[in-house]
């Protein structure tokens, strides 16, 4: 993707986040009990030390991070972190939750122990350069964590996920025919865990940058 055009496309990503904020969470209610049950805490549980969360939206993950975490998440839309910033507050969780754009992280490099993405790079324009500035972020030794829904291996499956994946992108800027692990591999990240869920739509990564 040129420079422009990802450009472009982030800034017509983040209007739509930034209307779809109000009802993000009761919108995606019946997805996380239909296909993402679980998944979250599958991930949260796995970080340690200073953990960068990219994507972190309404802040459906804070409830469940380790309390000895020290906490950062970014977002592309100030509505969905003012909703994360408010769960946050009931929670009590002290958190560090600012603007960022994913594909261009403002942080140095080697900064966090732990990089997470849950259900952020379908929305993301260009995710390898997402996936790319996580590996950049991390320190040696440090871990990758996804869960995102993918392409289906199953052909049938995958044929609806085409079907439906133009519609989702201009709507919602949600790509339905993704599969990140390729990227990861491509990095360099050992895998360490890897599993297909729910017709193979949900993929779960645990991947240790090499120290």
């Amino acid at each position: 993707m040129g420079k422009r055009s990802r450009e472009l496309e982030t800034e017509r990503v983040r209007h739509i986040w930034e209307k779809l904020a109000p009802r993000y969470d009761n919108d995606i209610k019946i997805f996380e009990r239909l296909l993402f049950s679980g998944g979250r805490k599958w991930v949260t549980s796995q970080a340690k030390g200073e953990v960068l969360e990219i994507g972190v939206g309404t802040g459906r993950n804070l409830a469940d991070y380790p309390p000895d975490v020290r906490l950062t998440g970014i977002d592309l839309s100030a509505p969905m972190l003012g909703v994360a910033r408010q769960r946050a507050d009931q929670l009590g969780r002290l958190v560090d939750l600012r603007i960022g754009d994913a594909q261009a992280l403002e942080f140095a490099d080697e900064t966090f122990d732990t990089v997470v993405f849950t259900l952020a790079l379908c929305s993301i324009p260009d995710d390898r350069a997402a996936i790319s500035e996580g590996q950049r972020v991390l320190r040696p030794g440090g871990r990758l964590l996804l869960m995102e829904h993918v392409a289906s291996p199953s052909w049938l499956v995958r044929a609806i996920q085409k079907l439906l994946d133009g519609l989702a992108v201009r709507t919602q800027g949600d790509h339905l025919v993704r599969d990140p692990l390729g990227y990861v591999r491509a990095l360099g990240f050992h895998v360490e865990h890897f599993e297909r869920l729910k017709w193979g739509i949900v993929e779960r990564i645990a991947a240790r940058k090499p120290a």
